[in-house]
């Protein structure tokens, strides 16, 4: 039998499962029938830029992960790196210099041009929304402007155009805007994410929204009348948790490290993956052993085999302020007001910065199958003039070399003597 999973690594299994879509249909609410044909294969080769940003947002998910892991190895962590990474992804298009090269290096974009990142996330999300029409699949994303500043007509463009999203502007001293932005999350996830904001970041004159949910039945589902209580090998000490049982073909890989099992979704186009450390090993030597490439080896290397499978049944809320990943990540010149460069974002002589990037997630596995929402927002303000420097106290003073260090001169200025 198969041993249940940590829930922080199932998090962003099923998110890299999951995570992809746009406004799309969804599953029918009556009772589940016959499973629909299985998708064997996409309808077409995607492009060189869908390829692109799928690895990006792959190489972006595991480098988060292993940030927030760092941070601390026994907290359940939920994270949706798509939905960051398009928050950010429409926020770089107003980036320039090494601003734009830092945000690009940090999203694990390499060297792909800002044309190519956003005709890819254009295209691969029209692609992925239709793979399922017994799935629902929905992205949408908003961009909340300071009604009279002089942000640069062709940054909203670009984001109505390669995000489809939505501009509005407002005024961000007014309650009822925080109110409409908690809103907008609120009907983008279907309630599963009520509030997103508890309040805006002091002087902020843009936040950029980003919202994800996602709604998958089992392609074959689990028999509630076989849910039992178990125990779960939590970090912090045995639980007893609902276990779903099921027995028959799935999706299975092992290796020295881990045990895996994919389960899938509607017509088989999305899956959760399910990984577990084999008894001795630990989350963390997963976490810190797993990237882009070791996780297509794990996903290619899946073969039908009839197996007992028991899964914890669970929900789970999680919200993270992920300005400081970022900056760990690389994106330091994002959120800093000597280092910002947003000039294709706001007309000069105006300079704004990142000040926050915050996430909520969710996720809900039952019997029946999968709810997961994930809203992401993107708080800018405006660089301040530093104030001027004014020697109007006394001073010390020194004349020196620079290379040698030699002071010539040195004293103290008391009072100005008269001219």
């Amino acid at each position: 039998m198969i041993r249940p999973l940590h829930s922080s690594l199932l998090g962003l299994a099923c998110l890299l499962a999951t995570a992809c879509g746009d406004a799309g249909t969804g599953p029918s609410d009556g009772p589940p029938g016959d499973p629909p044909p299985l998708l064997t294969a996409l309808p077409r080769a995607l492009t060189p830029a869908e390829t692109g940003i799928a690895r990006a947002v792959n190489t972006f998910a595991f480098d988060l992960l292993r940030q927030a892991h760092a941070e601390d190895p026994t907290e359940t962590i939920f994270l949706s790196p798509l939905s960051a990474s398009m928050a950010l992804g429409m926020t770089m298009n107003g980036a320039a210099n090494g601003t734009f090269d830092a945000m690009r290096a940090t999203l694990g974009f390499g060297d792909l041009t800002q044309e190519q990142i956003n005709t890819g996330y254009q295209s691969l999300i029209r692609l992925l929304t239709e793979l399922d029409p017994t799935s629902t699949m929905a992205i949408a994303n908003s961009i909340w402007a300071e009604e009279g500043a002089p942000f640069l007509p062709a940054f909203m463009q670009a984001g109505r155009t390669w995000f489809d999203a939505e501009v509005r502007n407002v005024s961000f001293q007014n309650p009822a805007t925080l109110i409409a932005v908690n809103t907008w999350v609120k009907e983008k996830t279907r309630g599963r994410i009520p509030k997103l904001l508890d309040q805006f970041d002091q002087d902020v004159v843009m936040t950029l929204l980003n919202a994800i949910f996602f709604k998958g039945a089992w392609r074959d589902r689990f028999n509630p009348s076989e849910t039992r209580t178990s125990v779960f090998q939590a970090v912090s000490g045995n639980q007893s948790v609902p276990f779903m049982h099921r027995n028959g073909a799935l999706g299975y890989s092992q290796s020295a490290t881990f045990q895996a099992v994919d389960l899938l979704y509607g017509n088989g186009a999305f899956a959760m993956t399910v990984v577990v450390p084999r008894e001795g090993r630990t989350l963390a030597d997963l976490v810190t052993s797993l990237g882009p490439a070791e996780w297509e080896q794990l996903t290619t290397g899946f073969t039908q085999t009839w197996r007992e499978l028991a899964l914890p049944r669970f929900k789970l809320e999680y919200k993270r302020m992920l300005s400081a990943d970022l900056i760990a990540m690389g994106m330091a010149p994002a959120f800093s007001a000597l280092e910002a460069d947003f000039s294709r974002m706001v007309a000069p002589p105006g300079r704004v910065m990142i000040s926050s990037v915050l996430q909520k997630t969710m996720v809900e596995v039952n019997e029946e199958g999968t709810v997961a929402a994930a809203a992401t927002a993107v708080q800018i303000v405006p660089v301040s003039m530093p104030s001027p420097i004014q020697v109007d106290r006394p001073f010390l003073l020194a004349i020196r070399e620079r290379f040698s260090g030699t002071i010539l001169f040195l004293g103290q200025v008391t009072k100005i003597p008269a001219a």
